[in-house]
């Protein structure tokens, strides 16, 4: 077992000395930033305890420069299915708390299709499977039998090309069966790296084991999943001890196993059946929020940024701005949520299920996201190429620390956003999605790749019909 590498005493000290930062070493922190450089942990957390205005406002300038400088104006669009509303774990903040008296469900196969379908419709190609932890109702066997059936499924369209997973910390065994099961991304969130915050809302099951849960991904990685992401619920721990503790296990991974988290997700808690939002004594305001998006598109530049539908249509807009490159679309948060959705596509009514895990706050269409997306000047990608060509762990960190990435991603972002539009889009779309891809054709290095986007233009304004699949 890999021995807890969270130091509670050293976070504790350097957040207590950061707080007698002078303004001279924060600026200097936000020069090397600026520039490109790995920040120390004091840096860093002399950014997480500053409150000078002008400080803010640089960070939030700084944070926005690298995102366009990294990842572009690109935004990778996705959408969560759960499978399994069956837990045995009493967390707190969760509505799937196994003390929370409700109608219990796990999908069929054949309400797995349905549900996949529906997203399809939606135009999605990368998904997120979701699930609780219950070895009786929903083993592992369970989830290998999802993930198979979501693949095997073949539209009109194309099909869904990644199925990324987050589900409960596991062993190495059934680490390497989901290897085996191509998933794309393992997602896991810790929750809170503060210990004694972690034990009080982790009430019993096995998630309530800290060391077992932080370890989840050293258990991956040795099974051969070298795509991780991380993640915290910002609301439960000291939010700036989570930040630090996010960026000590990021180094911890990069130390044996060469590569750091691909993505990290930044939930905020919010409400939840059975939860009362105000037993939770570190809820995170707006604010704060925001300089912590921030600060860890500085801390962690070539790390893809998460952000659910959580968030209000306000805060995604904004965030966007400071570092986030992922974002959800259409999104359900419970068991079946999309066959409950009043139309499954272009639907800006949507009913959701009587218990998701959260309270969905950004309640729009996919399509209406993607459009507005395009309106603020982003390209909305449904690219899963570097999973499927095996770019994947220290393989993509090369390309994104080289700057090489962007010449792959900003073409296979174009190429998906002209299938989206065909597929998917009327004329008032196809118009708007056709300017904004013409824009961007002379960041195009690769010749073929231009001639092919200026020609998929053209098929776009004409309406016709794609001969082309990504």
């Amino acid at each position: 077992m890999t021995d807890n590498f969270i130091n509670k005493t050293y976070i504790e000290d350097m957040l207590k000395e950061a707080e007698f930062a002078d303004n001279e070493s924060v600026s200097r922190a936000l020069d090397r930033a600026e520039k490109g450089e790995t920040l120390t942990h004091k840096e860093t957390a002399s950014l997480l305890k500053t409150g000078d205005p002008g400080h803010i406002k640089r960070i939030f300038a700084v944070a926005g420069e690298i995102k366009k400088r990294i990842y572009g104006n690109r935004i990778v669009m996705f959408a969560p299915l759960y499978v399994s509303d069956y837990c045995v774990n009493r967390c707190a903040y969760c509505s799937f708390n196994t003390g929370n008296e409700f109608s219990r469900r796990r999908l069929t196969m054949d309400e797995v299709r349905r549900e996949v379908k529906i997203l399809e419709m939606m135009g999605h190609k990368r998904l997120a499977l979701e699930a609780g932890e219950h070895e009786d109702q929903c083993p592992i066997d369970y989830i290998l039998e999802c993930i198979k059936t979501i693949y095997e499924m073949k539209f009109e369209n194309g099909e869904i090309r990644r199925v990324n997973v987050n589900i409960a910390a596991t062993t190495t065994e059934n680490y390497r069966k989901l290897k085996d099961a191509r998933i794309g991304t393992y997602i896991l969130f810790q929750e809170t790296y503060h210990e004694p915050a972690y034990d009080s809302f982790h009430l019993s099951g096995p998630k309530k084991d800290f060391t077992w849960h932080l370890n989840a991904f050293d258990r991956a990685q040795d099974a051969g999943i070298d795509d991780v992401g991380g993640g915290v619920l910002f609301g439960l721990g000291d939010p700036y001890f989570d930040v630090m503790g996010l960026l000590l296990h990021n180094e911890h991974l990069e130390r044996k196993y060469n590569t750091g988290f691909h993505t990290i997700s930044v939930p905020r808690l919010c409400p939840a059946a059975g939860m009362n939002i105000k037993d939770f004594p570190n809820l995170v305001d707006d604010e704060t929020f925001a300089k912590i998006v921030a600060i860890i598109r500085i801390a962690v530049p070539f790390t893809g940024m998460i952000l659910s539908t959580r968030e209000s249509h306000e805060m995604r807009k904004k965030l966007l701005q400071l570092g986030i490159s992922q974002i959800s679309a259409g999104s359900s948060t419970g068991v079946g949520g999309y066959e409950r959705t009043a139309s499954a596509r272009g639907a800006e009514t949507r009913s959701e299920p009587s218990n998701p895990q959260f309270m969905v706050n950004d309640d729009r269409s996919a399509i209406s996201i993607i459009s507005e997306l395009m309106d603020d000047g982003y390209i909305p990608s449904f690219c899963t190429a570097c999973y499927r060509g095996g770019r994947t762990g220290d393989r993509f960190m090369s390309l994104a620390k080289s700057g090489q990435i962007r010449n792959v991603c900003l073409p296979n972002a174009l190429m998906t956003l002209c299938e989206y539009s065909m597929d998917y889009g009327d004329d008032t779309f196809r118009k708007k999605t056709a300017a904004v891809i013409e824009k961007e054709i002379p960041s195009v290095v690769n010749d073929t790749v231009r001639r092919k986007t200026i020609e998929n233009v053209e098929k776009i304004r004409s309406g016709a019909g794609r001969d082309f699949y990504i």
